[in-house]
């Protein structure tokens, strides 16, 4: 049977219903907060073109005005399942409006992990020009991203969250030095003398 493909407004309402992108808050300089969920990009299902189109029609037009900020959440990014590639983020990047790169102030990028700081210490100012590789700043837990955001503005899904925790039990994930797989608290943290590096994704 052959694959039943979606349409552009299916496309649409996926990426609305899965709440990938989402202008909500402010931060602490009283800039505008644009979230995204990294783990709520449905790669497999959308198409790069559907969510251009959706940053069109729905998020630019609320960021031409005023200076903005982003928080880029990473947590459980998979590359088979929500990472689209680097030629579509490309794209994604090349089809922002001049004034809202303009307008852009800062992407604080929650949970970078090893693999996307080396990869955007490599290729970050070949991808994205502009200056936005400038802009970035790592925020390794959540609670630090409250010292630049309004807590109670933003929404963090529960699953950030509890990575957090992981984090506090196993320091070691920060550098991509462990095993992403689920570990039962108190068990060794490093299963071989030899590391094993985070299979998160890049991006």
């Amino acid at each position: 049977m052959p694959v039943q493909l979606s349409s552009p407004d299916d496309d649409q309402q996926l990426i609305d219903k899965l709440g990938l992108f989402k202008i909500q808050g402010r931060d602490k300089r009283r800039h505008k907060i644009l979230r995204i969920i990294g783990k709520f990009f449905p790669a497999r299902f959308v198409s790069v073109d559907a969510a251009k189109r959706y940053l069109e029609e729905r998020i630019y037009p609320e960021l031409e005005r005023e200076p903005f900020s982003v928080v880029y959440v990473h947590t459980d990014v998979q590359r088979s399942e929500d990472f689209p590639g680097i030629s579509a983020l490309r794209s994604i990047y090349d089809a922002i409006p001049v004034k809202v790169k303009e307008n852009l102030e800062t992407v604080y990028f929650v949970h970078p992990g090893l693999q996307a700081r080396l990869f955007l210490a490599t290729f970050g100012r070949f991808i994205f020009s502009g200056g936005l590789y400038g802009k970035l700043k790592y925020v390794s837990r959540v609670e630090y991203l409250w010292e630049h955001v309004r807590r109670r503005e933003v929404e963090i899904p529960e699953f950030v969250y509890d990575h957090d925790e992981d984090l506090e039990y196993r320091p070691m994930m920060d550098y991509g030095l462990e095993s992403d797989l689920p570990r039962v608290h108190g068990a060794p943290a490093v299963d071989s003398p030899v590391a094993m590096y985070s299979m998160r994704c890049i991006s």
